[in-house]
């Protein structure tokens, strides 16, 4: 087990100044925070909540058969390794398979209904708002590099928190996005810096694993345009990681990659954003090493199926609906419902390629059917809540994809993009407003939403309450008793082990 350096338990963060080699830096921090000591119960509270969702996203999308994460699953377990042999597991299975595949599977899971936690990368009291988005998606390779490498809860969770930290704080202070480069790069990073600290690597082997991603394996934005997008979309921060792994373990073999990766003239990150001083990096790099004040804090829940962005207009949907319920009496009145958004929303989900979507992850990314599909859920049911339209997978399968009143409901829908004025108002809240013409009540005004349910400034929702039920409702699409699945992913920093290898070790229906 590596020996810990000395962490700064006045300040409670390590500073990576952009003057010094932050792939190195990234390493010892990986290094130090993993065998270090757990934070503040509030902060594993809200890390444990955030694992506890991925999973319910992961067993329900293996569950439904969706096929990027079954393929990965499948092609995992058709090459176990010996019997004897320490490897890793995938959900709902004890088969030990190879480290990078069980990793590239179980991401793939937990992400592939886009409907797990969001981070915006908005940090004001220190000046990084870079507003990179990112999502927790991260968690397998922490578990996974504990499985192999025989550890308890308490650095598996140390693990979990770190990759967090990491990718958090590095999309506060640079935005990938700007640039057409996929938010998972952070991601990656983060997972190379701290597998390989839990696979016992040194500073030298986790910063070639750095640069070797960062030099080698980038993905572009391309995976995110189209009319109808692909298993691309959701398979992303999976494919990163498992190439993050890859890297690591090349790197413990002694392949030396490039070195100090962030100031390289011609790497990522300094190639679009040259700094003002040559030998820097565009960016300092602050990172939480106690106290409450870690990254995963300002992270965001998504209550249901859609793109974070849209949460919104969701959330003044339901304030319209609540306020006004004769809204509900009848569909046919409804005139028009004009929606107004801010960048980069109005780019990503407003694009007029998806107000005809044909594939789930079309559907999920595009704003016009989130918005007409909770409406409709809402006429039908003659409910108003979170709780009643919560978005679940049967939302955006083939029937609700045809569904005539989601359609007819999507042909009223209009989004503008509300300028400078909302523009300014983001990554710190989702800035939106919805404004409906109606037969007989007539115009009805949301104002503006900021921090919707969900949202980690949103003080409001009775989130406990509304994550129960997502959970409860993805979970039961997999496995006959959610209780013990929830009881089984819970307090991991206080398992053994031999719990932490057998964490996987249930049925998925």
């Amino acid at each position: 087990m590596p020996t810990p350096s000395p962490l700064s338990s006045a300040s409670l963060t390590r500073a990576l100044p952009r003057h010094e080699n932050q792939a190195r830096g990234l390493a010892q921090y990986a290094l130090d925070f993993v065998f270090g000591n757990l934070p503040p119960t509030a902060v594993l509270s809200r890390l444990e909540r955030f694992h506890l969702d991925s999973v319910a996203c992961g067993v329900s999308a293996l569950a439904l058969q969706t096929r990027a994460p079954g393929l990965l699953r499948a092609e995992a377990l058709e090459n176990p390794l010996p019997s004897a042999g320490r490897g890793a597991t995938c959900f709902g299975s004890t088969v030990p398979v190879r480290l990078e595949k069980a990793v590239a599977a179980n991401c793939a899971a937990v992400r592939e209904w886009d409907s797990n936690g969001t981070n915006f990368g908005y940090d004001p009291a220190r000046g990084n708002t870079a507003g990179e988005f990112g999502h927790n998606d991260f968690y397998p390779v922490a578990i996974a590099a504990a499985q192999q490498a025989g550890l308890d809860g308490r650095q598996t969770v140390l693990g979990m928190l770190a990759i967090d930290e990491i990718r958090g704080r590095l999309a506060e202070v640079y935005s990938l996005k700007t640039h057409k480069i996929d938010h998972v790069v952070h991601g990656a990073i983060a997972s190379a810096a701290v597998c390989g600290a839990m696979l016992g690597a040194t500073v030298d082997q986790i910063e070639s694993a750095i640069g070797l991603f960062v030099a080698h394996y980038v993905p572009f934005r391309a995976i995110r345009a189209g009319k109808q997008l692909s298993d691309s979309k959701g398979a992303s921060a999976a494919l990163s990681a498992e190439a993050a792994v890859l890297c690591v373990q090349r790197g413990m073999r002694g392949f030396v990659g490039p070195a100090d990766i962030f100031r390289n003239p011609e790497a990522l990150f300094c190639l679009f954003e040259p700094p003002p001083r040559k030998g820097d990096s565009p960016f300092d790099l602050t990172l939480a090493t106690g106290g409450d004040d870690f990254a995963v804090m300002g992270m965001h829940f998504k209550l249901g199926l859609y793109e974070h962005q849209s949460a919104g207009a969701i959330q003044a949907i339901i304030d319209l609906l609540i306020a006004h319920p004769a809204l509900l009496d009848d569909p046919t009145q409804l005139r028009s419902l004009s929606v107004v958004i801010y960048e980069p929303a109005f780019s990503i989900i407003a694009d007029p390629a998806k107000r005809d979507p044909r594939t789930r992850q079309s559907a999920d990314h595009s704003l016009p059917y989130i918005v007409a599909r909770v409406l409709a859920k809402a006429f039908r049911s003659r409910q108003a809540g979170w709780e009643p339209l919560m978005l679940m997978p049967e939302d955006y399968d083939d029937a609700a994809l045809a569904d005539q009143l989601t359609r007819q409901l999507i042909a009223k829908i209009e989004i503008r993009h509300g300028g400078a004025e909302y523009d300014a108002k983001y990554p710190d809240g989702i800035p939106t407003s919805v404004m409906i013409e109606h037969t007989t009540h007539g115009r009805l005004e949301s104002g503006l939403v900021m921090y919707p349910a969900g949202h980690a400034r949103n003080y409001s929702a009775d989130l406990p309450h509304l994550l129960d039920v997502k959970f409860n409702r993805l979970a039961a699409l997999g496995t006959a008793d959610v209780d013990a699945l929830r009881s089984r992913m819970s307090h991991l920093a206080g398992k053994s082990a031999g719990e932490i290898a057998d964490l996987y070790d249930f049925s998925i229906a």
